[in-house]
């Protein structure tokens, strides 16, 4: 089961309340303005600042 359209729609970067896309491999959520990537475990965003990675270049 994936991230559901809906929850998508509203989940936001905990650092700057942007909006984050999912990678299309649905592994990570991708902040574009804070250039951060936050995991996806077992379909279950982890949206913690201290968990997220740099984008790489």
């Amino acid at each position: 089961m994936a991230l559901s359209p809906d929850l998508l729609e509203i989940l936001a970067c905990p650092k700057c309340k942007q909006s984050v896309e999912l990678t299309a491999d649905g592994v990570w959520l991708v902040c574009q303005t804070c250039k951060v990537r936050y995991p996806v475990q077992d379909d279950i965003p982890i949206m913690l600042p201290e968990e997220a990675q740099p984008l790489e270049a």
